[in-house]
């Protein structure tokens, strides 16, 4: 195996020596900035709110975020927003189209919440260019089977807009996380393009389960063996197993900025599951380009 980066400055050598444009990151956030002043503010908190401090890796002003991205070799730039509560969402995608109109390589983004004006919403924003959702079902506490969500869903599929939902049970459970809300969606809507947040953490063979079942269901390493929640050598032989045979199936994901570990972290992890080059190339590059439309 190509030796993996120890350090962000040698991300971009690795991603060459493995042949590869680029990375094909899907999971990067870029908010509002009082939006993301409470998001960090929760962050600040995380001792009381996970159990467990949470330090801000990348707590730069939004020019300077952009930068590190672009350092970092991700060649379209996810701005991915989410809704805590009802009549947000709207507002989000409206920022969400200004801040992709304003920066060429940005991913024109979307998001919903379970609210009758999502079915306006949502084919709104698909009109305007955007390619790209996010749904967080903890911290929106609602369910994405509640059938309010139904013409969201259906234009949604019939655009082939990718949707990365965070529904699995960490770091906090909530009233509706978990598999079984996903695979009640997918029953109704089979077409449906999901990337499952996080791996589905902790719930990760039930969601691996959903990425085998469904064409269109895939999976974002997410913090995942990056030594915050759990390291490579913590990750089963029989998991390990079968992420080799998803190989198709797993996009790289980071939450960059509001990661508390540097970016390299998520790749050195993941080159530390010992899958060979070629998986590195799928999961770093190919399948996330494939999903993004990248060329």
């Amino acid at each position: 195996m190509t030796p993996p980066p120890r350090t962000d400055a040698e991300v971009p050598d690795y991603v060459r020596a493995l042949g590869l444009p680029g990375l094909a990151d899907i999971h990067v956030h870029f908010l509002p900035q009082n939006v993301l002043d409470k998001v960090w503010d929760y962050f600040d908190n995380a001792a009381d709110n996970y159990g467990r401090d949470w330090p801000i890796a990348y707590r730069f002003n939004t020019d300077t975020r952009l930068s590190i991205v672009r350092e970092l070799g991700i060649r379209a730039i996810p701005a991915l927003t989410y809704p805590h509560k009802p009549g947000m969402a709207a507002w989000l995608n409206e920022w969400n189209a200004e801040f992709a109109a304003a920066h060429d390589d940005v991913i024109h983004c979307g998001t919903l919440y379970a609210e009758p004006e999502s079915a306006d919403y949502v084919p709104a924003a698909l009109a305007a260019g955007a390619r790209l959702f996010k749904m967080h079902v903890q911290v929106g506490v609602f369910s994405p089977d509640d059938p309010v969500l139904d013409p969201a869903w259906d234009a949604l599929e019939k655009a082939q807009a990718p949707i990365v939902i965070h529904a699995g049970s960490a770091p906090l459970p909530g009233k509706y996380t978990g598999p079984q809300a996903v695979a009640n969606v997918l029953e109704r809507f089979p077409q449906l393009t999901f990337v499952i947040a996080h791996m589905g953490m902790p719930e990760y063979d039930e969601f691996a389960t959903l990425a085998e079942t469904y064409d269109n269901v895939y999976l974002d390493t997410t913090m995942f063996a990056s030594g915050y929640f759990s390291s490579p050598a913590e990750v089963a032989p029989a998991y390990r197993e079968r992420l080799a045979a998803l190989e198709g199936k797993i996009i790289l994901g980071s939450d960059f900025p509001n990661i508390p570990y540097p970016y390299v972290d998520q790749i050195s992890g993941l080159a530390g599951l010992g899958l060979g080059d070629d998986w590195m190339r799928s999961v770093l590059w190919t399948n996330g380009a494939k999903v993004l439309g990248l060329g």
